[in-house]
């Protein structure tokens, strides 16, 4: 595949602007993402990444239902942040690695993907995190964290520099992600008195 290709150009641009949006609970983050993850699927499938090419597919009904999820009754700007609770945290954990393990083993004995246990983690990963993430969940962002890591290796790896560029920036803006959430929340619970609502 052609390095800074204006397909991997456009998707790194709405990438940007998905997160960027999202750390504002800005409701503009998912169309701009749903942008992002229908090029990313013929980044991937070029690169032989079928697990991600798989993920941006799924990406596409989850970011429509984070789209219509932050539009509902409660307005786009008032839906709360929430957490998870401890025994919801840990279904998450065992569904992630089972997962991983089956993904992992069904695109290297069938598809002959590259890299294919580590672009499993990457797309199983991030599907929770999207997921979570749709719901405004905080630990979505501690998620996207671990994600953004694991994937600095793999497009390295694949010669996507312009996309490993993308995820270093995606590191950093999760982590400010993540601090603008808890300080968003602390607000919330201040403002509620106390009130904090767990997610399970």
């Amino acid at each position: 595949m052609e390095t800074w290709s204006p397909l991997e150009i456009t998707a790194v641009v709405f990438g940007l602007l998905s997160v960027m949006y999202t750390i504002r609970q800005n409701i503009w983050c998912w169309p701009t993402g749903l942008v992002n993850v229908i090029l990313y699927v013929v980044i991937f499938y070029r690169a032989a990444l079928y697990s991600d090419v798989v993920l941006q597919v799924i990406y596409i009904p989850l970011q429509i239902y984070g789209w219509f999820h932050w539009r509902s009754d409660v307005g786009e700007t008032d839906l709360p942040i929430i957490r998870l609770s401890p025994f919801a945290a840990c279904i998450w954990v065992a569904v992630a690695a089972n997962l991983i393990a089956i993904d992992g083993y069904i695109m290297h004995r069938y598809f002959n993907a590259a890299l294919p246990w580590w672009d499993a983690a990457i797309a199983v990963l991030s599907l929770i995190a999207q997921y979570l993430l749709a719901r405004k969940v905080l630990e979505s962002w501690m998620i996207w964290i671990a994600v953004d890591i694991l994937a600095l290796g793999v497009y390295a790896t694949k010669h996507l520099y312009l996309t490993t560029g993308l995820y270093g920036v995606y590191l950093v803006l999760a982590t400010l992600g993540l601090i603008a959430w808890i300080q968003s929340r602390q607000k919330q619970k201040a403002a509620a008195r106390g009130f904090e609502p767990v997610t399970a």
